[in-house]
Order: structure tokens, then C-alpha cells, then sequence
């Protein structure tokens, strides 16, 4: 029997794994990855922008273990828990999240510094601080208007974590916090995700009952996408496809729910020209959960392979590798993760994975318990 206090620990190790392993990487097509790298197996893998000059890197740096926003926000989130120690939401995401991503340092990997965890974010993720503390928006509102992508996802386990083994649950909560952060399919993502990490907490979980649940629970074009790739991924299983073939398919698969394809970057010869590109849509999904879902379907739940081959798809890699990495952490716990591994993300990121997971872990127990206390005096009250 897995223990609470592993899968917490797992989820979190998984977060900063995934998205190390992806971040060299990151915004680079499948065909450059294989170009640049083959197959990217290793923490210590060189940033594809290293060489290129401060132009190219703003001062960043990756590769060896070196986290992203990915890791610091689902770290932040934890520590709202643990400052509230109740279910969030909206409000919570505008109030306590908001202080610790633009008003509190935390150490910044790829700044080599403490810095607000805002001096690092993308700008779907500033929209917090701009509609939360400049705008001063109604808290539920404050995803309209954002660039529709992952951001609220990427950072969204720990929802999945305090309302373990009640995933509908877990999806009502994330939509309701992440309502402050994100919109539409990207808001989506966010609440199938915690979902999918609140079953994965259930003892004798299968990747079965995690796409199951997914599936119940998503909406619009995210359940859709989350069938078509699911449905492909074990297409492509019985048949035993090449790796590329199965990368090509599953892109194939998503593209009529995320037209972009390779087309990640947000260049000058693209300002003025309409685009459907992270626009609001009750068809569209984001790639990353879809994708995610599907690597673990292929390769049955298989731990490095489904985040190894999740990250050297291509595209998001960081986010791909994380959404992987939170479902099998919260699945196993650490037994399949390599003490190597887990070091080598302690050191470099400045992060105690222990301690950590045993102080979130102690207030997701203290919420779970209050919330399974009310569900035995409701019990009590039908039964009368």
C-alpha cells in the first residue's frame, strides 16, 4: 500500500521532474529535438538556447535539473493550502496566490536568485497581477480576457491532491480558483487535471479509471480530444508503432482541436494578422492534458517512458512532461523515481522535497478529514 505522504511526495518530485526534463528543450518541434538531441533521456541535458547569446537566454538559465514556473506556481499553490488550510477559491487565487507570486521571493532556478515568482512568469500567468491587483477585478472574472493556454493546469495538482479520491470534487474546486487565472478551454484543463490527480489517489487506481474519469468530467472540445487521443494512443498500442509514428499521429489527432501545430512562437510577422490561436472556444482544447493522457495510455502507465516520450514530443515539453508527471506520481508515489533524479532536482533547485510534502501533505489530511466529518453528519441526517 502506497501512503498518503508518498503520493504527495511523488506528485511533487513528478512536478519538478517533468518539468526539468522538458524546459531544455521547450518550444522545439518534434524533427529539431530529434535534430539537436535524438531522444532526451537525462536531467542533464543542454539548453538548446545556451550558445546563443543573452538575446536568446534573458538571462536564464536550464538544463541540469534547472525548474520553471511549472514547479514554483504548484509550489506557491501548496503554500496557500497551508496558509488557509480549507478549500479555495476565486478569492483565494486574487488574495493569497496572488501575494505569493508578486510580493514574496522565493529562489528562482533560472534566475540563480531570489526574486517574486512574477519577474519569472509568462505573460498568460502576469494577467493574475494585472487583472487581480491592478485592475481589481471581481475575483471570478479575473480569466477574461487572457491568452487561452495551460497556465492554470500546469500548477493545478495540489487541487487534485486535497480532495483525493473525490474527483469531482477536485474539478469543482480547480474551476472554481483557477476561474481568477484562466477562461474557456485553458479554465477546462485546469479542473479535468485536478480530477485526474484525485483518482489517481485512489488505491488500486488504473490508468483506465483516470481517462474514465477525465473523460466524465471534461467538457466541449477538451472531452473530445481527450476520446480522439486516448482512443488513437491505444489504436497505436496494439499495433506497436515506431515512436515517430506515434508522435505524428497523436499531432494528427489534436490538430483539429489545437490548429497552431508547430507554430509556437509569437513573432513581429504575426502582430496584425487574425489568428484562432489561444482565442476562447467551446471546440478547442490545449494539447498538453490530451497528449498527456494519450503517452500514458500507450505505454500503460510505464513511469520515465510516458514522461520521456511526453517530452521529447515536441511543442510544450515542460507542461507535456508535468501533467504526466503529476497523474503517475499521484498513481505510485517515488518507487518508480530515481534517487539520482530526485537529488540532483533537490540541489539544483534549492527544494526539500520531504519537507515539502509533509507539510502540505498534513494540511491536505486535515481537509480531507474535515470534508469526510460533514459527509458522515449528512449520512446521519438522511438516515434519520
Amino acid at each position: 500500500m502506497i501512503s498518503f505522504e508518498e503520493r504527495v511526495k511523488g506528485v511533487l518530485i513528478s512536478t519538478a521532474l517533468g518539468d526539468a526534463l522538458g524546459a531544455p528543450i521547450e518550444k522545439l518541434s518534434r524533427e529539431e529535438i530529434e535534430e539537436k538531441y535524438g531522444y532526451v533521456t537525462s536531467l542533464k541535458t543542454l539548453w538548446y538556447k545556451e550558445a546563443l547569446g543573452e538575446d536568446a537566454t534573458l538571462g536564464k538559465r536550464r538544463g541540469n535539473g534547472i525548474i520553471t514556473d511549472d514547479t514554483l506556481m504548484t509550489l506557491a499553490l501548496c503554500r496557500v493550502y497551508k496558509t488557509e488550510k480549507r478549500h479555495l477559491d476565486a478569492y483565494d487565487l486574487a488574495n493569497e496566490f496572488t501575494k505569493e507570486i508578486a510580493f514574496r521571493k522565493t529562489f528562482i532556478p533560472e534566475f540563480n536568485r531570489k526574486a517574486p515568482i512574477l519577474d519569472r512568469l509568462f505573460y498568460p500567468e502576469k494577467h493574475i497581477f494585472l487583472r487581480h491587483v491592478l485592475a481589481n477585478c471581481e475575483p471570478r472574472q479575473g480569466g477574461i480576457g487572457n491568452m487561452v493556454n495551460c497556465g492554470a493546469a500546469m500548477y493545478i495538482a495540489p487541487i487534485g491532491i486535497v480532495n483525493a479520491g473525490n474527483p469531482l470534487a477536485a474539478y469543482n474546486e480547480a474551476i472554481a480558483f483557477a476561474s481568477g487565472h484562466q477562461v474557456s478551454y485553458g479554465l477546462e484543463a485546469a479542473g479535468v487535471l485536478a480530477a485526474c490527480v484525485a483518482c489517481a489517489f485512489t488505491p488500486n487506481a488504473t490508468v483506465e479509471n483516470v481517462v474514465e474519469t477525465a473523460i466524465t468530467v471534461a467538457k466541449d472540445g477538451t472531452k473530445q480530444a481527450i476520446i480522439a487521443l486516448t482512443t488513437k494512443a491505444e489504436e497505436l498500442k496494439k499495433r506497436k508503432c515506431s515512436y515517430h509514428e506515434l508522435v505524428k499521429s497523436l499531432h494528427d489527432s489534436i490538430a483539429p482541436f489545437s490548429p497552431m501545430g508547430d507554430d509556437v512562437h509569437r513573432k513581429i510577422e504575426k502582430v496584425g494578422i487574425p489568428s484562432n490561436h489561444y482565442t476562447p472556444s467551446r471546440l478547442f482544447s490545449i494539447e498538453e492534458l490530451p497528449l498527456a493522457l494519450a503517452f500514458i495510455v500507450y505505454n500503460d502507465g510505464e513511469y520515465y517512458k510516458s514522461i520521456l516520450d511526453g517530452v521529447n514530443s515536441g511543442r510544450d515539453t515542460d507542461s507535456i512532461g508535468v501533467m504526466v508527471g503529476v497523474i503517475l506520481g499521484a498513481m505510485y508515489g517515488t518507487k518508480f523515481i530515481e534517487e539520482e533524479d530526485i537529488d540532483l532536482l533537490s540541489r539544483t533547485n534549492q527544494i526539500n522535497f520531504d519537507n515539502e510534502a509533509t507539510s502540505f501533505g498534513e494540511v491536505a489530511k486535515q481537509i480531507i478529514k474535515k470534508d469526510l466529518q460533514i459527509i458522515r453528519k449528512q449520512e446521519g441526517i438522511i438516515g434519520h
